[in-house]
């Protein structure tokens, strides 16, 4: 049997120094080898994710005992920029991806999406894979990482909800969370998910993805903030008034908070097998986050959020896989940007409502990177207004030193943007940063 094992370029240090060298334990068998690797990914992993680490190779070990699953194993990474920006290392140039890159505002989106319901896309893996990656193909050369075609509100259908995407409406739950007597709030509270059969397209979907990609670009995997979720499920879609969500969490504020750690620790699993299917990178997008004061974000947002930074990690040594970048994206709440540095992840989203000169002063000399944060509106001016928004962004977040920031839009691209103003503002960050 063949057994496939990702070993480091290079061991971290304390391994190096002494003790079981990672040869030893190939020589052992499986269970030298696993022995080694729940030492490797212990707690000063934890404490110093990216100490050690650099990209990894993949050795073919021959064992004679049968393996129940075997390891996935991709075509090595070409263009790392991504991963490396979101370790807080010196970069030759700023990565640049766009929320929602895959989607309606490119022509063969329709084409290949034709009369296929929104989610019976995000359900089927090649139909998913082929949305992925048609703004790589696209704009070959200017992005640097793709992500998944799939949606936040999976996770509510794993728990058990009916969500249906009206055209020109958004998303829909016939049956939204009413009060906490309802009997489909227990049932939801009480539910046992099975997050590897539930969501097994989305998984599928990113080993594909993975292996179309070649190593082209990393693949980043996601999934709502358990607040954003929330929202969802209590008001049955979308909506600007918040009322059901408020009257929840200020009304029935405990049965809110055993909803949404039921739903952080759906994300975990979640997340966590997006990374055993070949995900480089993860985020968590909290899109409703600034409906929240500082001190009810700090209630019912922060908390859960630290939960997923803090087990997923922990999650990924159990199943003797490396920790990778974890990205959130808290839009609206500027407010909390001095306590969401601290909570964990390794990049932060910011919106086009944060200045970016004035997010570095505020993170000062803690290690994490921005990504962001033109106003996706900016897509529908002038080049020159564009390349103004770009100016500014590279002045703010990439003029003390070469590190530090991802470049992105503030929030997802709109569905009438014309795509080659797309590549224009993809063209400025690149022509902007260059030396």
């Amino acid at each position: 049997t063949t057994w496939l094992v990702h070993l480091p370029d290079r061991l971290p240090r304390r391994r190096a120094q002494g003790g079981r060298g990672a040869q030893e334990a190939v020589d052992g068998g499986p269970e030298a080898l696993a022995g080694f690797c729940s030492d490797r990914t212990a707690g000063h992993f934890l404490d110093d994710p990216w100490n050690g680490i650099s990209n990894t190779r993949h050795q073919h070990l021959q064992f004679p005992q049968q393996a129940d699953k075997m390891e996935l194993t991709f075509e090595p990474l070409k263009n790392d920029l991504l991963l490396r920006a979101a370790r807080g290392e010196t970069v030759e140039r700023p990565p640049c991806w766009i929320m929602r890159q895959a989607g309606r505002y490119l022509p063969e989106y329709h084409e290949a999406k034709g009369t296929r319901d929104f989610f019976a896309c995000c359900r089927d893996p090649e139909v998913a894979s082929t949305l992925t990656l048609q703004p790589i193909e696209r704009f070959a050369g200017l992005l640097d990482a793709a992500i998944i075609f799939s949606d936040i509100l999976v996770v509510p259908q794993a728990l058990g909800m009916t969500v249906e995407m009206v055209d020109k409406k958004g998303p829909h739950f016939p049956e939204p969370l009413k009060t906490p007597t309802d009997g489909q709030y227990e049932k939801v509270l009480s539910k046992n998910v099975d997050v590897a059969s539930e969501l097994d397209y989305v998984y599928k979907a990113i080993t594909l993805t993975r292996k179309k990609l070649a190593g082209r670009v990393p693949l980043i995997g996601f999934c709502g903030a358990p607040w954003t979720l929330f929202c969802y499920m209590v008001e049955g879609g979308g909506t600007k008034l918040f009322m059901q969500s408020k009257t929840w969490i200020y009304r029935y504020a405990e049965e809110s908070k055993a909803l949404l750690q039921k739903i952080a620790e759906v994300c975990v699993e979640y997340l966590a097998l997006q990374v055993k299917a070949g995900a480089q990178m993860i985020m968590v997008f909290d899109s409703w986050a600034g409906e929240l004061g500082p001190e009810a974000f700090k209630e019912f947002s922060q908390p859960y959020l630290s939960y997923i930074s803090e087990n997923l990690p922990k999650k990924l040594a159990e199943m003797n896989l490396e920790r990778v970048p974890m990205t959130v994206f808290p839009k609206g709440a500027w407010h909390a940007l001095d306590s969401v540095i601290d909570i964990g992840y390794d990049v932060i989203g910011l919106d086009w409502l944060q200045d970016p000169a004035e997010a570095v002063k505020i993170r000062g000399d803690r290690r994490v990177t921005f990504q962001g944060n033109a106003d996706p509106g900016v897509l529908y001016g002038t080049h020159e207004r564009m390349t103004a928004a770009v100016e500014t962004m590279v002045k703010g977040f990439y003029g003390n030193g070469k590190k530090g920031w991802i470049a992105n839009l503030g929030h997802g691209i709109t569905p009438g943007v014309n795509p080659e103003d797309l590549r224009f503002y993809l063209s400025e960050i690149h022509r902007l940063t260059k030396n």
